[in-house]
């Protein structure tokens, strides 16, 4: 099969849909996770027979992604949902190797057309120079590596971030530690603003330090695609989030720790007081 929605028995396999998508495809039952569907391994192997030359993949697997794209505008409530387009290799997101930034992602990508050109983006990623250094250096395989896609609803989030149910600085697995920033995650993951820092104790439910620092950036969506932008000057050294939204991600953290049975890295979203789950790998580097 080449694509799978979240409720398919193949969306919680890794060796079908990559480390991503198969970590939604376990979750989404139980979290508030947008609704996706996964361009599976069975796809990437048939655009791969295309993959070194100028042609297109096969008309039957553009129709489908087509057909995939205007179902999930159904359940949004849309014709042209905004969407993101994330990698999801198979050895991805895996509890030695993250691939963290090695891979491609595409956000508020919109139409039929920009979403298929994201999805064939996402599968020549995987032969990046930087995705083949870190194999090499991790000691995966290059020759046979293949990819997945997950295209998910976009949420627009108003606040957003990364949450680890473990202290990945100091190994205290009775904290969990919450980066958070105004706008998309992305500038969290990439680095390029410093987010507050919220670290709360699991024991007691309460919040040990909140450190509100200074966001100069965040990024929004922007036309069919994402944007960098200042943060308007009186919103710098607000706090991103309130005490209860803080610990809401918490629990959000300890509940899937406890479900998947290891320290996780959990990226989440506020839109309109909802929290939503984008995803969550394992914690690689707790030693």
């Amino acid at each position: 099969m080449d694509i799978v929605w979240l409720e398919h028995a193949w969306s919680r396999d890794t060796t079908k849909v990559g480390g991503k998508g198969a970590s939604m495809g376990r979750l989404a039952d139980g979290y508030t996770v947008p609704p996706a569907f996964n361009l599976t391994v069975d796809a990437f192997n048939r655009w791969g027979e295309y993959r070194h030359s100028d042609d297109d993949p096969p008309d039957d697997l553009l129709e489908a992604i087509s057909d995939a794209y205007a179902r999930l505008g159904t359940l949004c409530g849309t014709d042209d949902p905004a969407v993101a387009v994330r990698s999801s290799a198979v050895d991805e997101d895996g509890s030695d190797n993250s691939f963290a930034g090695q891979h491609d992602t595409y956000l508020n990508v919109k139409g039929v057309d920009a979403v298929t050109r994201a999805v064939i983006r996402c599968w020549a990623s995987l032969d990046g120079e930087v995705a083949m250094d870190y194999r090499r250096q991790s000691g995966l395989s290059v020759d046979n590596a293949v990819m997945a896609v997950v295209v998910q609803q976009m949420v627009k989030s108003d606040v957003s971030g990364v949450a680890f149910s473990a202290n990945p600085i100091t190994g205290d697995l009775g904290q969990v530690v919450i980066n958070s920033s105004w706008g998309l995650g992305e500038s969290v993951v990439s680095g390029t603003v410093t987010p507050d820092t919220y670290t709360i104790d699991k024991a007691g439910g309460i919040i040990i330090s909140a450190q509100i620092a200074n966001k100069a950036k965040m990024t929004i969506p922007k036309g069919d695609g994402a944007e960098e932008v200042d943060v308007p000057r009186i919103m710098r050294e607000q706090p991103s989030m309130s005490d209860s939204q803080a610990l809401e991600v918490s629990r959000l953290a300890e509940s899937l720790e406890q479900r998947e049975s290891h320290p996780v890295d959990v990226e989440w979203a506020f839109y309109q007081d909802t929290l939503y789950l984008l995803q969550c790998r394992p914690i690689t580097t707790l030693g």
